[in-house]
């Protein structure tokens, strides 16, 4: 799958922000359960599971779900395969329905949802902006106005429609891209919960590229630590810790991040950055670097980080108040990393920060 509006720092090295993996070595006179451990590559970045249980399945049964759940997905929404589903559907001309999975249609649901919900500024139909702009051969193009205008009249997800009593879908215009990767990570994420507790793991960390989600608790009954990254790398090129917190919620919650890690063009003195607003069909303008949205479906943080990265401090926290999200913003103000958190972040019960 591949990127749009969103940055990583495990993505294809473009750089970005994640939440980083933390646990502790076990300690006491009584053995606790073992934290078994599966890790891997896919979708251009790394992930890694931690799970136990007191009589779980084999660590080697569960990568061989994994293998398969991950290759299943791949099949579906990865852009880079020319048969996957995804890659087909936008090759397509026709504007005739097609069959179309549960799990597509319910992508198409939840963009549909945040593309509402935040103004425009979500949507994975933004692709060929990307490229007017020069951003995908590193060369920047400032398109006219006419430019602009030409392709933003082929996008927009309110221009894929959808029949639930079939199971179809339909574009209403006939170059109509569509691409997941900015939910992506949430939604891998999802599937490997569901394949570690159809094995029976009710406590668990799923690390997935930037994004996770956490459930239970340690071995030994301590809560499991988790990390924000900066935004900016570290004089040793190596990641460094912005925020350290504690998972209080034990039923599960997911975060997912988004970061500029200051992707941007320079034009005679004019930065542009490579986060795209899709309403405007421009660049943003504003100094948040980076956003981290906590919730309880993968999916959906990770489709409202990007929006957030889209909106801005100031207007991100708006819709985050208006939509209850629970946000956690960093800006960059004169090389000073400054950040804030939404309403419902101050009050949230699913972490508590160091």
């Amino acid at each position: 799958m591949t990127r749009f509006i969103k940055y990583r720092f495990n993505r294809i090295s473009l750089g970005g922000v994640c939440a980083l993996l933390m646990t502790a070595f076990l300690m006491g006179c009584s053995e606790p359960p073992k934290i078994e451990s599966v890790e891997g590559y896919a979708q251009g970045t790394t992930y890694q599971v931690l799970f136990w249980a007191e009589d779980g399945t084999p660590a080697s049964e569960v990568q061989t779900e994994f293998d398969i759940t991950l290759a299943q997905i791949d099949k579906e929404l990865s852009t880079y395969r020319s048969d996957s589903y995804i890659s087909e559907f936008n090759a397509n001309p026709s504007l005739a329905w097609q069959p179309a999975s549960q799990d597509f249609i319910d992508l198409i649901k939840i963009s549909k949802d945040i593309h509402k919900s935040s103004a425009g500024c979500y949507d994975p139909t933004v692709g060929p902006l990307f490229d007017l702009w020069g951003f995908k051969k590193a060369t920047l193009h400032i398109p006219t106005n006419e430019e602009l205008a030409t392709v933003k009249a082929e996008l927009g997800i309110d221009k894929i429609e959808i029949d639930d009593n079939s199971n179809r879908i339909r574009k209403t215009r006939p170059f109509l891209q569509l691409d997941f990767s900015s939910m992506g990570e949430g939604y891998t994420i999802g599937k490997l919960s569901e394949v570690l507790e159809s094995k029976g793991f009710q406590n668990y960390m799923v690390q997935f590229g930037g994004d996770m989600k956490v459930k239970g608790h340690k071995p030994n009954g301590d809560e499991w630590r988790i990390a924000i990254q900066q935004p900016i790398p570290s004089k040793d090129g190596l990641p460094k810790i912005h925020k350290i917190m504690t998972v209080t919620n034990y039923q599960g919650i997911t975060l997912d991040t988004s970061g500029t890690y200051n992707r941007h063009f320079d034009d005679n003195g004019v930065e542009y950055s490579h986060i795209i607003n899709p309403s405007t069909g421009k660049p943003i303008k504003h100094d948040l670097v980076s956003a981290s949205v906590f919730g309880t479906d993968g999916r959906v943080s990770d489709a409202w980080a990007t929006a957030m990265l889209c909106l801005g401090p100031d207007e991100g926290a708006k819709i985050a108040k208006n939509e209850n999200l629970e946000v956690f913003f960093i800006e960059r103000k004169q090389d000073k990393l400054i950040d804030s958190s939404s309403a419902a972040m101050l009050k949230t019960n699913k972490v508590e920060f160091d």
